[in-house]
């Protein structure tokens, strides 16, 4: 299900993140006219979302993320008249059917897609259009390997799809799939300490929710200097389906 934990939304927020870019990507595909409903699924701060209005200021942008702090955030950097809930993408959306939905390094926190695209589905008008990017198939093998050497296991709480099974959970859900699609897309990092804060706060929050912060250090420092290289490799899984 979506990892409705809390997340560091200010640290989050401070980071040089490329989820940046994969969001200028899928607001490119939307193919706005400027006028619709739009959903950002999973939110987070805002970022892409002030970007959307940024972009199209007459948009009627409705967020959600399952982060309380998350929320916060977006709520601040949005204002108070962006309809914004705190809420699970695998339960039902208590919202107004809406034109399209973005989502941005969010799907790939929630393991049933099969749930999450028919849920999005019922909130979505007929021709209302998907545009998504999120973890894929072969994303953090890096990190993946480092885990299993600390830990045994190399399990952190996501799901990362292949192109077959994300075509066949949208077309189940009613989608018209356009392009499914993997996307190399690496992030090299040699700051040790930028790396060690960029996996605390990016990749590792389900590890370290239960840990002191002793113990957080100590932990994400074994996962990087198990590393066989200073590299987030990343995979962008990304989407584009109309709603039938």
């Amino acid at each position: 299900m979506i990892a409705t934990r809390e997340w560091d939304a200010t640290t989050y927020d401070s980071l040089r993140l490329p989820h940046v870019e994969w969001g200028q990507g899928v607001l490119e595909r939307l193919r706005l006219t400027g006028d619709e409903r739009v959903l950002d699924a999973g939110c987070g701060t805002g970022r892409d979302g002030a970007a959307l209005i940024a972009r199209w200021p007459n948009v009627d942008l409705v967020g959600i993320d399952g982060s309380e702090q998350m929320i916060a955030a977006s709520r601040e950097r949005l204002g108070p008249d962006v309809e914004l809930v705190v809420g699970d993408l695998t339960a039902p959306l208590r919202i107004e059917p809406v034109d399209a939905v973005m989502s941005v390094a969010a799907f790939h926190w929630i393991s049933d897609h099969d749930q999450l695209f028919a849920n999005l589905a019922s909130s979505m008008r007929p021709g209302a259009r998907l545009a998504t990017d999120c973890g894929g198939e072969g994303q953090l093998a890096i990190m993946t390997a480092a885990l299993v050497e600390v830990t045994g296991s190399g399990a952190f709480g996501t799901a990362f799809k292949g192109i077959n099974a994300t075509r066949a959970s949208l077309e189940g859900a009613g989608f018209d799939v356009e392009d499914v699609r993997l996307r190399p897309d690496p992030l090299r990092i040699e700051d040790p300490e930028v790396l060690d804060t960029y996996l605390a706060v990016v990749c590792l929050g389900s590890h370290l929710v239960d840990l002191p912060l002793a113990e957080q250090r100590e932990f994400v420092a074994a996962v990087r200097a198990a590393m066989t290289e200073p590299v987030i490799d990343y995979v962008r899984l990304e989407i584009d389906a109309v709603r039938g």
